[in-house]
């Protein structure tokens, strides 16, 4: 983009407001808690550097090209800093304006372009998923992985370390449409079951019904939903965020649920935000805004009802690890462990430095594998630090990231899938 003193070198199109980067008084309360500063003590890739990246871009004193894009990309979009501010920064406004004004506005490398096309070509279709699936086991079990691994450059190698053990049975598995509840119903409730959830962690979702209707809920899972557009908002790809908003409102807002239930810190965080998103649209705003106001993250949920259905003893020290996206953007935290502590011989420990990020971050482990693998050994080391029987996180990509650098040391699961443990014996 043409630099123009003056002039804001962000397009018309819902560039950064003016008003929300005033807010910042770049008093650094943020710093302590921003993953990249903490990595390499740069102003740029802190909170407050970039704003005042965002507010030089506004007046025009400079492009969106090179150095900007660079720190706004380092930028694991994890919203510590917006727990942190006192002033009540809206920074998670600022980025998700400021990432579709590069998206649109700035040519990246060939290669990473197509690195980044492939990603939205592959994980928000289910039925590429499952086809990649089979390539995936296939590929795990010929013993390439580790004879390419160190040929692999560095975004690829990430790809594979990342990828999860496949299961075609669980891959190609779908859930009953309808679950009713055991005992008087207490809740009716829809279910996301997401795309790459629902292919890689069906498990996750198949212990989120089973939990939920041992509760008392009657669970909806509409088979004709997809991708609710995370992936896309977070990366600032605001056309599919956009289209995947709308299709996943008008799969929901037919039905007759009092909630509308997520297993997924990312997704959930996004689907709250839809109504943001779609506020300006005179044609989807009311519905977006209704339909956000039905969304619960499952421990939420589960958080509300008095526990009704018996649970197992299971002695164990879990370590429960906050997904920035339920956590941070979302305010949820004390729900996911009052949950946990419902079970009989739990134990919830934190970890140190528990408001730092792991480094997953939607796609950022895949292109930003640098800075995601020290943010993933940090995250390890703290995990190992507390000595935990296992560990517990409610996003699959947390799940992934911190798998990769934890290895075998500590069992991982979604904390629905030890609560169905301790309700229904279950070792999914």
């Amino acid at each position: 983009m043409t630099e123009l003193f003056g002039q804001s070198s962000f397009d018309s199109h819902d560039p950064p407001s003016r008003e929300l980067l005033d807010d910042c008084v770049h008093c650094g309360f943020c710093l302590p808690t921003c993953p990249t500063y903490q990595l390499w003590g740069e102003e740029m890739d802190s909170p407050r550097g970039r704003i005042y990246l965002m507010d030089l871009a506004e007046r025009g004193e400079i492009g969106l090209e090179g150095s900007f894009t660079q720190h706004i990309d380092a930028c694991l979009g994890c919203m510590a800093c917006v727990t942190a501010c006192p002033s009540g920064v809206q920074y998670d406004r600022l980025l998700e304006a400021t990432r579709p004004q590069i998206e649109r506005n700035v040519e990246r490398r060939a290669s990473d372009r197509l690195f980044r096309d492939a990603i939205f070509a592959l994980f928000p279709y289910r039925r590429r998923l499952r086809a990649a699936a089979v390539f995936g086991l296939a590929y795990q079990r010929s013993g390439l992985p580790k004879l390419v691994e160190r040929l692999l450059p560095p975004r690829l190698r990430a790809a594979q370390a990342l990828l999860p053990p496949v299961r075609l049975r669980s891959a190609f598995a779908t859930l009953p449409r309808r679950v009713r509840p055991k005992g008087p119903a207490r809740r009716r409730v829809a279910m996301l079951t997401g795309c790459v959830q629902d292919v890689f962690f069906h498990e996750v979702n198949a212990a989120t019904q089973r939990v939920l209707a041992a509760e008392g809920c009657e669970v909806l899972a509409p088979r004709q939903q997809g991708c609710c557009g995370a992936l896309g908002l977070h990366a600032g790809r605001e056309e599919h965020a956009v289209d995947r908003a709308k299709r996943t409102i008008a799969t929901f807002e037919k039905l007759p649920v009092d909630a509308i239930v997520v297993n997924v810190a990312g997704c959930g965080s996004s689907m709250k935000e839809y109504a943001h998103l779609l506020a300006d649209d005179p044609e989807w705003g009311d519905r977006a805004r209704e339909f956000s106001a039905k969304v619960r993250d499952v421990s939420e949920l589960l958080a509300e009802l008095e526990p009704r259905a018996p649970r197992r003893r299971i002695d164990a020290r879990v370590a429960y690890h906050d997904a920035c996206h339920l956590g941070h953007a979302q305010g949820v935290r004390e729900q996911p462990r009052a949950v946990l502590r419902t079970i009989p011989g739990v134990e919830v420990v934190d970890l140190p430095d528990a408001e730092l990020c792991c480094g997953s971050a939607g796609i950022y482990n895949l292109v930003q594998p640098e800075a995601a693998a020290e943010l993933g050994e940090r995250k390890a080391g703290n995990v190992r630090a507390v000595a935990p029987d296992l560990l517990v996180t409610a996003n699959p990509g947390c799940l992934l990231q911190i798998r990769r650098y934890l290895g075998d040391d500590v069992p991982l699961l979604h904390p629905v899938q030890l609560l169905d443990r301790a309700i229904n014996g279950t070792e999914g």
